[in-house]
């Protein structure tokens, strides 16, 4: 059984910062779920251009205001707040903004090895 605290994150090399979030990575790779899952908090105010080329990710909004813009292959805007779910199910190029800071529980498949942060197009590296 794995069981962690979100102290222990925040104490942890899981605690990742990036320029508009901050994510806990609660389940990573190395602990053999077959997915990881991060509790993510977007920044008020923010803006990021995402594009997860290389995983699946579904988020779910526990507190706070945005939209996630999907940019292709037609741009559509969706409304976020509590109680909201988006899934990434094809690997969808998007802009992710937060009026308000949000709280989201993230999933990634494949699972993240724990310092990933986006990289020029918006992507997480695929590991070994």
């Amino acid at each position: 059984m794995i069981l962690r605290t979100l102290d222990d994150i925040l104490a942890s090399d899981r605690n990742v910062e990036g320029e508009n979030w901050a994510s806990r990575r609660f389940l990573l790779r190395e602990d053999g779920m077959g997915f990881s899952l991060s509790e993510t908090i977007v920044h008020a105010g923010t803006e990021t251009t995402i594009w997860y080329k290389n995983h699946l990710e579904a988020c779910y909004c526990i507190e706070g205001e945005g939209e996630v813009e999907v940019l292709d292959p037609e741009p559509r805007t969706y409304p976020l707040k509590a109680g909201t779910l988006y899934a990434l199910d094809k690997h969808d190029r998007h802009i992710l903004r937060a009026t308000k800071t949000m709280h989201l529980v993230c999933v990634f498949n494949p699972p993240l090895t724990g310092r990933e942060t986006h990289d020029a197009d918006g992507s997480y590296p695929l590991s070994d």
